[in-house]
């Protein structure tokens, strides 16, 4: 029996950390201030629907699983067990493609940013590999523990946020913004390589659904569910938006990059009014974001293959629970050793940045595929609120299969786009057809006399 050990304030805290993330603020900077428009737009377009459906959901059917439980309940066990591997499986890539983030803040922290995203690729490799291991042993002895790195990573989000939001107010005063916002920029860009960038603004404001797969480990579900995730989105939104501005009034948008664009805006204002001092620290508190936002997907993605597990659609050896530390150990180790995996294997034979942007997009892809789960469940189960709710599905539905086309075409700069597309949407339909077969398999075995 797992335990109840998540309150109203470490829920809020795994909102944030799950769905606010600074390497999404660099990257939308990046496109200019048409991205603020932009940020507007998948607000209301995907996550407003979002957490609208989430809530509602998690109000009927609070129990351990979420989303698989959801899908379980309104199409049957394949579509239940299909939305719940590919949701657990999109997150293998993510994680180590988070923590290649975590891995080039840290450089700002002992060199101020000097080949901050160069760094070699054994660095990039083991420091993944290190966070896991720690993440996963944290997760096993218990969420009393593992709660901790979200929580502290939650605070690691929004004090760099804070700072930059800040000096970004007296960068203004003093030398006026780096980038001019006039009513025509803030119009986004309408090629077709920038239409590709939708699709991870979309993606940045995905995760609200992740704290329900605890359902069952979530004190009070019915009433702190609703309030934190309602605290919760506002600081999102304000975080994104705000943390955008900021950055454009601090460089101009072709100087930020994705992997180390954060900590150059914070590196230069801190430079430009004697605070360099802070850089570090800052540094070392994106990180620290960074390794929370992995330890709370794999804290609350682990219950996948427990949940699973208890259902047989996986070995039943998924569904035990740790005799002293009542938590679904080995759904979590598995979980731990595959993202290790996915950390070699991001790793070989490509740069940093090309492993990180292969990863980032094969993980949207396959990120997106339960979100069609997710709000087709919503417009089939009836009893699930009321006509404006199943609108707001079907207008989260259309964003989210736009999503899924846009994510799969390649960057405009990517030297081989031809290999990009085709280890993209490979790897996502490999994952699929191998969670196709797992549970064809489990059906033979559920058949074979006892």
């Amino acid at each position: 029996m797992l335990k109840r050990r998540i309150r109203f304030l470490d829920l809020t805290l795994f909102y944030v950390i799950s769905a606010l993330s600074l390497r999404w603020i660099a990257t939308a900077a990046a496109t200019g201030p048409g991205a603020i428009t932009l940020w507007v737009f998948a607000w209301a377009a995907f996550f407003v629907p979002l957490a609208s459906c989430v809530l509602m959901l998690s109000r009927s059917f609070p129990q351990e699983g979420g989303l698989y439980v959801w899908t379980r309940i309104a199409f049957g066990d394949f579509a239940g067990f299909i939305a719940g591997w590919t949701y657990w499986m999109s997150n293998l890539p993510y994680f180590p493609a988070v923590l290649y983030f975590a891995a080039g803040s840290l450089l700002f922290a002992s060199n101020h940013g000097r080949g901050a995203t160069e760094g070699s690729r054994i660095y990039y490799m083991l420091f993944s590999v290190l966070c896991l291991v720690l993440i996963t042993g944290l997760n096993v002895v218990g969420l009393n523990w593992s709660k901790w790195l979200s929580n502290l990573g939650a605070f690691g989000v929004w004090i760099p946020v804070f700072v930059l939001v800040v000096l970004a107010g007296f960068t203004l005063a003093r030398f006026g913004p780096a980038t001019h916002f006039t009513a025509r920029s803030l119009i986004p860009r309408s090629g077709f390589n920038d239409a590709v960038f939708w699709s991870t603004i979309a993606f940045a404001f995905g995760g609200c659904e992740a704290a329900s797969f605890m359902g069952e480990e979530i004190e009070n579900p019915r009433k702190n569910i609703p309030r934190a995730l309602l605290l919760g989105g506002v600081l999102i939104t304000i975080g994104y938006i705000g943390g955008t501005i900021a950055m454009l009034v601090a460089l101009p948008a072709e100087r930020i990059r994705g992997l180390g664009g954060f900590m150059l805006a914070l590196d230069q204002m801190c430079g430009a009014f004697g605070m360099a001092v802070l850089v570090p620290a800052i540094a070392i508190l994106v990180a620290m974001s960074n390794i929370g936002s992995a330890s709370a997907y794999l804290t609350s993605t682990a219950r996948l293959p427990f949940v699973a597990g208890l259902d047989a659609h996986l070995p039943p050896v998924f569904g035990r629970v740790h005799p002293r530390f009542g938590t679904p150990y080995i759904a979590i180790v598995s979980y731990g050793a595959a993202g290790i995996l996915f950390a070699f294997l991001g790793q070989a034979g490509t740069s940093v940045k090309g492993a990180y942007d292969v990863l980032v997009s094969m993980s949207i892809l396959t990120y997106f595929i339960p979100y069609v789960f997710l709000f087709l469940a919503v417009i089939r189960l009836r009893q699930v609120g009321g006509v404006w709710l199943r609108v707001l599905a079907s207008v989260g539905l259309l964003t989210t299969i736009v999503t899924l086309i846009l994510s799969a075409i390649p960057a405009e700069d990517d030297p081989n786009k031809s290999l990009t597309l085709f280890k993209t949407i490979g790897s996502t339909v490999a994952l699929v057809a191998i969670g196709v077969l797992v549970y064809a398999g489990s059906t033979r075995r559920k058949e074979l006399p006892a």
